[in-house]
């Protein structure tokens, strides 16, 4: 502390040991007011400036200037009180509150589980107030002593923790790095759709296998102490995750060759719907019903897939009607062309039509061929659509709609008689 300050603070009346301590926490305050009007003035323009890193971080971004803020302006006023006072333990343990909630809006912004976030924000708190406190190293030494004996390697306490907040901190870094990432990648014009999406695929993979090596070098494990046991796991697990493996691969090859595409309509198997997204495992198809179904990516790779819009979304559909014998045939075709025509879901290119297919056994069989663009809409509706109108226009019309009559032939057995 300089020699103003302590002469000034020493000037102040009553007892120094509970005067200090006040002043330190009213100066703590005042920073944190401080920083809270800063962060609020900030953020809008932060916000403005920065549109998507409010997504991103899931409208956590006043809170984490508020805090960070705090967190940077609180350490001013530690040359203020002589450490080891009590004074420079309250402004220690304000700090320590403010590191904690910074860690704790960062980490549930990118949606990392409470039960992660309370753990690794203590650990900062309680770091913040031991160095305010006289030094972290004793607290260091008490968690190394507890611990555990196995084999040659002894597992303490403080590697837990170490362990658990480097697993932490590494899921939010790839978290983050994701989806900043992926933002990029979605503001990219150069792309289509599905070219993006295995590009976030191929960039998850990476920044996850980046974390992977560097937790393993911020945590100085020899991997080569895991050889033989890692060799013997892998092999087993390869077996037990082959089938996610190829799905895995399975996706990708889909991205790639841009067969099945996120909007495309498809049919495999009973499955008929629009393709929601295509994950690291299953594609996700929702049907007219509302139903999403779970398909794995392998199953798109060896079964037959209807594509209704690989090439071209115009799909054609066929609609079945029969007419009497003694009806107007010009005029009833005339009838369901204007009723195909007259359905807003129906294109005028490529035009309606419509063919003369069967004489049946009591009416004549046509088919109404139509043409949609919009087949995720479902094709039901379309058929109802065009129906109904060929109902109403046949009864205007005087068109007959026959129904199958059956005529029975009875003779009277003549030795009865």
């Amino acid at each position: 502390m300089t020699p103003d300050l302590s002469h000034l603070l020493a000037r102040l009346p009553g007892d120094p040991d509970i005067v200090q301590p006040v002043v330190a926490l009213a100066i703590a305050i005042i920073l944190y007011v401080a920083a809270w009007a800063i962060g609020r003035t900030l953020a809008p323009q932060l916000r403005q400036r920065l549109p998507p890193l409010n997504d991103i971080l899931a409208g956590h971004v006043r809170a984490i200037l508020r805090h960070g803020v705090a967190a940077l302006l609180l350490p001013l006023a530690f040359v203020l009180f002589p450490v080891g006072t009590i004074a420079h333990l309250v402004v220690g343990i304000v700090l320590g509150a403010a590191v904690a909630l910074l860690a704790i809006h960062i980490l549930r912004g990118l949606a990392i589980p409470r039960w992660a976030v309370a753990p690794l924000a203590l650990i900062l708190f309680i770091l913040i107030v031991s160095g305010s406190g006289g030094g972290i190293a004793p607290v260091g030494d008490m968690l190394d002593r507890v611990g555990v004996d196995l084999g040659k390697r002894r597992i303490t306490l403080l590697g837990l923790l170490s362990i658990a907040a480097t697993c932490v901190a590494l899921f939010a870094a790839v978290r983050l790095a994701n989806r900043l990432i992926g933002r990029s990648i979605q503001k990219t014009d150069g792309f289509d759709p599905t070219q993006k999406l295995l590009a976030q695929k191929l960039a998850t993979i990476a920044v996850v296998v980046a974390a992977f090596f560097v937790g393993v070098d911020m945590l100085a494990i020899d991997l080569t102490a895991f050889a033989v046991f890692s060799g013997a796991f892998g092999l087993a697990i390869g077996f037990g995750l082959q089938k996610t493996v190829g799905n895995l691969i399975a996706g990708i090859i889909l991205l790639m060759d841009r067969s099945i595409k996120p909007g495309d309509v498809i049919v495999v198997g009973d499955s008929f719907g629009w393709v929601n997204k295509i994950g690291v495992r299953a594609v996700s198809v929702i049907t007219r019903e509302g139903k999403e179904h779970l398909i794995p990516n392998e199953n798109l790779m060896t079964q037959e897939v209807e594509n209704w819009s690989y090439s071209d979304r115009n799909v054609r559909v066929r609609i079945p009607v029969g007419i009497a014998f003694d009806s107007d045939l010009q005029l009833a075709q005339q009838l369901m062309l204007q009723a195909a025509l007259d359905s807003p879901r129906v294109l005028r290119n490529p035009q309606p039509n419509v063919w003369l297919t069967a004489f049946g056994d009591s009416r004549v069989d046509h088919e109404i061929l139509v043409w949609i663009s919009d087949p995720e809409g479902g094709v039901g509706n379309v058929k109802s659509d065009v129906l109904g109108r060929v109902w109403q226009l046949f009864r205007d019309n005087n068109i007959a709609i026959p129904y199958p009559q059956r005529v029975i032939h009875y003779a009277p057995d003549m030795r009865q008689s």
